[in-house]
């Protein structure tokens, strides 16, 4: 029988892309995870490893063998969440990975709401970029990750993970505090605050600057939204900002009739296939969406 701990190895390697990546995320020594894998290969008499460049990737076999290895996880998370329903409530401990406006905003309250309801049920919270936060939920370093995604961009989910929709918050544009522009021609010529270039937001940002005629010319770069929303209040850039920042920091900004604000980002929580009715993850994602809803009509 196949080890099930040299299954995982190869399946982090997948993931992440290289033995390295593998043995950093899992605190392994490159030639621990080398050695074991090499033991992998003995045991399925097959090569699952092959040289490109001064990296490795994974044979056909190889992905064919991490495909199955999802199956076989998948089976165990959900025996693992049939166990724990058996009790008929929510208990033990789950680690969810969240973003940061939605930790300072909506899970506080919901922590609270779940500390009051489910006594037994202890919930970590970690904070992670949406992108790692995927990787380390499909290598079974979290249990659930809350993220958001943006109209006509991927959410960068993944096969192998289950996926609801929990809540929606509206994006509005601000323009810098005192200012108003007449035109697209205007636009282009402000200083903007944006995400990285390469995050779903930032995208989504572009494409709606681009729908109204002008290009931005972004000045700062920032994953930290409440950075933004200052430099928009002292009249320093422009920037798309969620209500959830807005009503968390009781700002008095008020977004530009010009700019576009009928749409949303949707926050997103996402578990492993098999774990979607373990009962604590369940008590968590309720305790979330009541939030949200909550925030939603304040």
């Amino acid at each position: 029988m196949l080890d099930l701990n040299r299954l995982r190895l190869l399946r982090e390697v997948s993931l992440r892309g290289s033995m390295s990546a593998a043995a950093r995320s899992l605190s392994y020594s490159h030639s621990a995870i080398s050695q074991q894998l090499g033991q992998l290969e003995r045991e399925t008499g097959v090569k699952l490893l092959e040289r490109a460049g001064r990296n490795v990737q994974l044979t056909k076999a190889g992905l064919e063998l991490v495909g199955n290895t999802e199956a076989v996880l998948a089976a165990m998370e959900k025996a693992e969440a049939d166990l724990a329903s058996s009790h008929q409530r929510a208990q033990g401990a789950v680690t969810v990975a969240a973003f940061a406006s939605i930790s300072r905003a909506a899970i506080p309250a919901a922590l609270a709401s779940i500390a009051e309801t489910h006594p037994g049920l202890e919930v970590r919270i970690q904070r992670y970029e949406p992108e790692d936060a995927i990787i380390r939920l499909a290598s079974r370093q979290v249990d659930a990750i809350v993220t958001d995604s943006f109209p006509g961009t991927s959410s960068g989910s993944a096969n192998g993970l289950h996926t609801t929709i929990i809540g929606q918050d509206p994006i509005r544009g601000y323009l810098p505090t005192g200012l108003q522009i007449p035109d697209a021609e205007a636009a282009a010529t402000l200083p903007w605050v944006m995400e990285p270039a390469e995050s779903a937001a930032a995208q989504w940002a572009l494409r709606v600057c681009r729908e109204r005629g002008f290009e931005p010319r972004v000045q700062h770069v920032s994953s930290d939204v409440l950075f933004h929303l200052r430099l928009v209040e002292r009249g320093l850039a422009a920037a798309f900002l969620p209500d959830m920042l807005i009503q968390e920091t009781s700002s008095q900004l008020q977004p530009s009739n010009w700019l576009p604000a009928d749409q949303s980002r949707t926050i997103l929580f996402i578990t492993r296939k098999g774990s979607e009715h373990n009962l604590a993850l369940n008590a968590v994602q309720r305790a979330l969406e009541a939030e949200l809803h909550m925030s939603h009509d304040m």
